[in-house]
């Protein structure tokens, strides 16, 4: 998991100072984006579809064979299923005992940060809504999801900050900010755990109601674009 550093440090607009940690990697931009997803896509057709066709084979081949064509088939579903949860999980809840005052003052920073809509969204869902010029964030306390613009794909990023022991509307602050101050090079710094259809994420994700406002949103930004 990439981490951020903790708030002791100031963080002021400009290139992240945690890109050097990933000097290998290319700056991310919206052409990267397109790329990165259309050879995550590529690589998951190319690890189905000899499922698929070999289910195809022996469900030709003999009756006898069916079932062994169904449990192919199974394996072929499960495949893209268990990267849309890996991916969902850069979001999941992370069971913490913040004391309920240091919570309450963090969320109160985090209101500072939020616009009503979104601080609502983020009181149901835990995640905080970001549109950026990549396309529109939701951020977690340990992770990321990035629509494209058109809502059509979806980038789940694992990020989080170095100090485990912040409450956890501190740690979505201090994500948001980095964010804010470098866009480009959060996406950068960040590990990518899933690329694929918003649906697939939905399947197994906790977080549909900030997910379906994301799509939205993106979609909006494809179209205003």
């Amino acid at each position: 998991m990439s981490t951020l550093p903790g708030p002791g440090l100031a963080l002021e607009p400009g290139p992240l100072p945690e890109l050097k940690d990933v000097y290998w990697r290319h700056r991310v931009d919206p052409g990267s984006l397109r790329r990165d997803g259309r050879v995550w896509t590529l690589s998951t057709v190319g690890q189905v579809v000899p499922f698929l066709a070999f289910a195809v084979f022996l469900g030709v081949a003999a009756p006898i064979t069916i079932p062994l064509a169904v449990i192919l088939l199974v394996h072929a579903w499960m495949v893209p299923a268990l990267y849309a949860a890996r991916g969902a999980n850069v979001v999941r809840p992370k069971r913490r005992d913040s004391a309920p005052a240091a919570e309450q003052r963090a969320l109160g920073m985090l209101a500072d940060l939020l616009d009503r809509e979104a601080y609502a969204l983020y009181m149901r869902t835990g995640l905080a809504l970001e549109p950026g010029a990549l396309g529109v964030w939701l951020i977690g306390e340990s992770g990321a999801l990035l629509l494209a613009p058109g809502g059509r794909r979806v980038h789940c990023y694992c990020v989080a900050v170095r100090d485990p022991g912040l409450p956890v509307a501190d740690r979505v602050a201090h994500l948001l900010l980095a964010l804010r101050c470098d866009e480009n090079g959060f996406a950068t710094v960040a590990n990518r755990a899933f690329v694929g259809a918003p649906w697939r994420l939905r399947l197994v994700s906790r977080a549909r109601p900030a997910l379906d406002v994301a799509v939205a949103r993106a979609r909006a930004l494809a179209v205003s674009g």
